[in-house]
């Protein structure tokens, strides 16, 4: 009898199987314009067109010909993803059948995937608020299984520092060196004054923001007396959630939390997706194509076309 797959392995193949198999047909091999090189190499001269961006202009050649002609580049396609891992206790909760944690590693090995097989490279760095861990990019199957085995390990702290994020990003700064795709995968419930390392991050590299979600992070059902707590401090509330003041008061805090968190992406100029314990999977990569398209548009428009 054949010994039982490695648990990371047995992830993955489920992802390869459920997920991964699926968006080969859904995505019918457009994993190209989702995942764009940041390199280009001059291809080509060519006559200018009217959408043409005029910056493309060669104005020797025009002078030359006295017929405008603009530069055609081609784009290097190769990729590195980094992938920023929040470890941190307060990914570990979940009121479904998953928590913040479960989804993290399974959307991480995903979007891995879908780049090595490509034959890109993906990198990943942990912070639990205690260490760091930093795995170095390289292709392949066997390295999306070193990060999700690296997920998996991790321990689940009872009580931990708590979560700064922006001295995560500063380091994660300092430590990705190459122009990359950025990856940031947290819960984003942390100390105040992250926006500005978000920012410093998205500018040097394409930043995206994987939000992890649950639906009791916005609001509490009438459950009675519980007693909550803080999974980074161990800190303990007894609150009684009968009461409809309480749960308006909740409300109330969680959506200014929200609006503050979203003007923070929205200040450093990233693509947000938003990934809950009760989503599917499938979707949420569906929901990344589909925002993913929709800024590569964005992109052609504001290039005035640009080839």
């Amino acid at each position: 009898m054949s010994a039982s797959p490695h648990p990371a392995e047995a992830v993955l193949r489920r992802l390869e199987w459920t997920v991964i198999r699926r968006l080969d047909g859904l995505l019918q091999g457009d994993y190209r314009s989702l995942f764009r090189g940041f390199g280009i190499d001059f291809a080509d001269l060519r006559e200018y067109q009217p959408y043409d961006d005029v910056r493309l202009i060669d104005w020797n050649v025009t002078a030359r010909t006295q017929t405008p002609h603009v530069r055609v580049y081609n784009e290097d396609r190769e990729v590195t993803a980094w992938f920023l891992l929040d470890l941190s206790p307060s990914v570990d909760f979940g009121s479904r059948e998953v928590n913040k944690r479960q989804v993290l590693a399974e959307f991480t090995a995903v979007l891995a995937r879908l780049l090595t097989r490509q034959g890109n490279r993906v990198g990943a760095i942990g912070f639990n608020g205690v260490s760091d861990f930093v795995i170095p990019p390289r292709g392949g199957r066997p390295q999306v299984l070193h990060i999700l085995d690296k997920v998996q390990s991790q321990p689940r702290l009872l009580r931990a520092p708590q979560t700064d994020l922006a001295a995560f990003l500063r380091r994660a700064f300092s430590t990705i060196k190459r122009r990359s795709i950025v990856f940031v995968v947290s819960d984003f419930i942390s100390r105040p004054g992250w926006e500005r390392a978000l920012f410093d991050l998205n500018r040097r590299h394409e930043a995206i923001a994987v939000r992890l979600i649950d639906p009791l992070d916005m609001a509490l059902p009438d459950l009675g007396v519980l007693v909550f707590q803080d999974a980074e401090t161990g800190e303990q509330l007894t609150v009684d959630t009968n009461d409809k003041g309480f749960r308006r008061r909740f409300v109330a805090e969680a959506q200014r939390a929200e609006e503050a968190t979203m003007e923070a992406f929205g200040a450093a100029g990233m693509d947000v997706l938003e990934l809950s314990t009760d989503d599917d999977l499938l979707d949420a990569v569906l929901r990344f194509a589909g925002m993913r398209k929709a800024q590569s548009r964005g992109t052609a428009l504001a290039g005035g076309g640009m080839s």
